[in-house]
């Protein structure tokens, strides 16, 4: 059998000579498509590699009736109806490992930045003024970090902060305690590691009881002057609650590399607060994570198609149907 494989977005050209050179699997890598030209495009599909930019809703799964499996080159499938996905008996797969140093190296950067300064001072000094009193800032060493989701990547945070001599603590309900041992990290509760922790950064995915977690409720448990990272997912922070208490100085700062609309609107709250740090969603954005997660998306699609063999399933009701 002969099946299609639609890339309907910028992926990596090993991914596509991945694919080719497997007997049995055809090609469409057409880039990124308009909204209508990708619904039309969908029609013979029986399997579709995207990324961040393509949104593979109920609608989009409708237009596919052979579609059989959907590989998201990276972590996130917020981005596909999972539930329009099992009811129509197709496999989400993820590459959850491929960004992981990528992403881990960019929230520290972002800490460090965030610590010292470094892009308010290199503006100040770019505008013609030398304001070294101004941009006083912290070391990272003794300070204590509070990591809320210990996977890969805050895991791969966590040692890199050990480096640094930070007090590394975290909260995350579904892991072993025996892994947070393995690399010398406390495992807390939810409340203990906002109270104790200087700099909080959150690596936790997107559900009901973590939207919205950081809000004047639980930004009022911690520690006064804390600093706060998110490079997950923008909807874990509420704007308003955030944006307030940066302004009151109950947080000394945050920096932020995701927002729940992206990009985000000119009126966000958080947008030109002078102690906010801001990147475009760059924290998987290196050369080596896109190949990385290109390859992956790649060789799980062939595996599936060629094989039947489904790895890093994210709807594990069709896995086990």
């Amino acid at each position: 059998m002969n099946f299609h494989v639609l890339v309907p977005d910028n992926v990596h050209q090993k991914a596509i000579d991945l694919l080719e050179a497997n007997d049995g699997i055809r090609v469409s890598a057409p880039g990124k498509l308009e909204r209508a030209d990708l619904l039309d495009a969908v029609a013979d599909a029986n399997a579709l590699i995207i990324r961040s930019g393509v949104t593979a809703d109920a609608e989009l799964l409708a237009e596919g009736p052979q579609l059989k499996a959907i590989a998201r080159a990276g972590v996130g499938v917020d981005n596909i109806d999972l539930d329009a996905a099992t009811e129509r008996g197709i496999v989400v797969m993820n590459t959850p490992g491929g960004n992981t140093i990528s992403t881990a190296e960019h929230t520290f950067g972002l800490m460090i930045a965030l610590s010292r300064h470094i892009p308010h001072g290199h503006q100040s000094l770019a505008e013609g003024r030398w304001d070294r009193k101004l941009f006083s800032g912290v070391e990272l060493k003794g300070k204590a970090l509070g990591i809320i989701g210990l996977g890969r990547i805050g895991q791969a945070i966590a040692t890199r902060a050990q480096a640094f001599e930070m007090t590394v603590i975290a909260h995350d309900p579904y892991l072993p305690p025996e892994v947070a041992e393995a690399i010398q990290v406390s495992l807390l509760p939810l409340a203990e590691v906002y109270a104790r922790s200087d700099f909080l950064t959150f690596h936790a995915m997107v559900t009901e009881e973590t939207r919205g977690m950081v809000n004047a409720h639980s930004i009022a448990r911690m520690k006064d002057g804390v600093r706060i990272i998110n490079a997950a997912r923008g909807a874990l922070i509420n704007s308003a609650d955030l944006a307030q208490a940066l302004r009151t100085g109950k947080v000394a700062g945050a920096a932020l590399d995701v927002y729940e609309t992206e990009p985000p609107p000119a009126d966000h709250p958080l947008i030109n607060l002078p102690k906010v740090i801001h990147t475009p969603h760059l924290a998987a954005s290196t050369s080596d994570a896109q190949v990385t997660v290109a390859v992956e998306a790649a060789q799980l699609i062939v595996d599936y198609l060629l094989t039947g063999v489904a790895e890093n399933v994210c709807n594990p009701a069709e896995n086990s149907s």
